[in-house]
């Protein structure tokens, strides 16, 4: 919630607050039918419901819909889902929707998927073709790299957020199976995905298919793979004076026996 008191509204105004995480959205409505809405905070995930409930709140009659995006501090991939939310009432009710005011951090992603920068619901036409120059034809050069490493970027950044559910849910299995922290099921994760040259993503995908009880067992490399990390992972500490406690070697599970790939295969 802001901490600031709002401007004073003016007349017919109303104002309607949501919350979703660090995302508030201001409501105001006025004689002629417009709406203006002016989200305020991080457009990630759950903004799309928030902006959603807010336009599910807008009067009947309501004849244009303006998001300002002024005080957005903060979007990732998801907050795109805002623009259909808002595309998507448009359509519906037959009546024109803009998206304008974006800055900083959010400017940047709408750069990264290829969106008009003014207003994307909205892209301007474009204009004559203008003769190139040799200055022209450099800054051209840079623009183009510029918006090939931001491409990269924006589809490295939807393939982590992908890839979030399915790690976690591995991560889980792994430190039910043997009783290991989340930092070490992360450790797991990642050594076996560098020993069998696996990508992070599959080596979580094996292990969570591992836990049904009908599962494939993981290719040979793998399950190696696996073990290797798990043992060496959740292997105790050797005792300072050398000793001789856990003759059994402590670990239970060192040797990559029982659930040693997660999967409940041996």
């Amino acid at each position: 919630m802001t901490s600031a008191a709002p401007p004073p509204l003016p007349p017919l105004a109303r104002r309607l607050t949501t919350l979703a995480g660090a995302l508030t959205v201001d409501v105001r409505t006025f004689p002629d039918g417009r709406a203006v809405l002016r989200p305020r905070g991080e457009l990630v995930h759950g903004c799309a419901r928030t902006l959603a409930k807010a336009l599910a709140g807008l009067p009947e009659g309501t004849t244009r819909v303006d998001l300002d995006l002024a005080l957005v501090t903060f979007m990732d991939t998801a907050g795109l889902e805002l623009l259909d939310v808002l595309d998507g009432y448009g359509r519906a009710r037959l009546v024109p929707v803009t998206a304008t005011g974006w800055t900083g951090q959010p400017l940047r992603i709408l750069e990264l998927a290829g969106l008009d920068t003014a207003d994307p619901l909205n892209p301007a036409a474009p204009g004559p073709p203008v003769p190139p120059t040799r200055a022209a034809s450099a800054v051209a050069v840079e623009r183009a790299e510029r918006l090939r490493q931001l491409q990269q970027e924006v589809a490295q950044l939807r393939q982590a957020i992908a890839s979030r559910p399915v790690i976690d849910q591995a991560r889980g299995i792994l430190m039910a199976a043997h009783a290991c922290t989340p930092q070490q099921a992360w450790d797991i994760l990642r050594e076996a995905s560098q020993r069998s040259n696996t990508k992070l993503r599959t080596v979580a995908a094996w292990v969570v298919e591992g836990a049904r009880p009908d599962a494939p067992a993981p290719p040979p490399a793998l399950r190696e793979a696996l073990r290797t990390a798990i043992a060496r992972t959740t292997a105790p500490a050797p005792a300072p004076d050398g000793g001789s406690d856990g003759g059994d070697n402590g670990s239970g599970r060192g040797d990559g026996s029982g659930r040693g790939d997660g999967s409940g295969r041996g």
